[in-house]
């Protein structure tokens, strides 16, 4: 298989779309997001869009399958907030590996399926890591200016 740089020589590569906006196409429910892994969680999981990789599967796969369908030529693993510091808001950031692992092998998957059957275009995978839903730039509290729930080893950490 050409190596993408060779392929970028030639032609200008296509990137997936939006993956939450795909999700919400699906109006999955808080059960949908649950899965059985999940089941017992005290916390709401609706919307925590990262976790489909582990309890909904079919849904992030389909997706995938979608854009590649669709003319893309990478497509982005489900993984934007697949971090110590995003989970930890709902209970699972000791799933983080999981999720990741999962993420990547479903985008790689698709990609390769997609592949074999036109092996003159070959699909690649991004892999996704998004900003986390704390900053280490502005504070959470007006009235603190000066404070942050967040430093920059937490954030290299996660």
């Amino acid at each position: 298989m050409p190596e993408i740089k060779e392929i970028l020589k030639d032609r200008i590569l296509v990137l997936d779309g939006a993956m939450g906006t795909m999700i919400q196409s699906f109006d999955l429910n808080e059960s949908d997001f649950r899965g059985r892994l999940f089941a017992d969680s005290e916390i709401d999981l609706q919307g925590n869009n990262d976790i489909l990789s582990l309890t909904n599967p079919d849904v992030i796969a389909t997706i995938h399958s979608n854009y590649l369908q669709a003319g893309s030529d990478i497509i982005e693993t489900n993984t934007f907030n697949a971090n110590a510091i995003s989970q930890s808001d709902y209970g699972l950031a000791n799933h983080v590996f999981d999720m990741n692992l999962a993420a990547a092998k479903l985008a790689r998957a698709a990609a390769d399926d997609i592949t074999v059957r036109t092996p003159d275009k070959p699909r690649f995978v991004a892999g996704v890591l998004g900003p986390t839903n704390r900053t280490a730039t502005l504070s959470p509290h007006v009235e603190r200016p000066d404070y942050r729930n967040v430093d920059f080893d937490q954030l290299y950490a996660a």
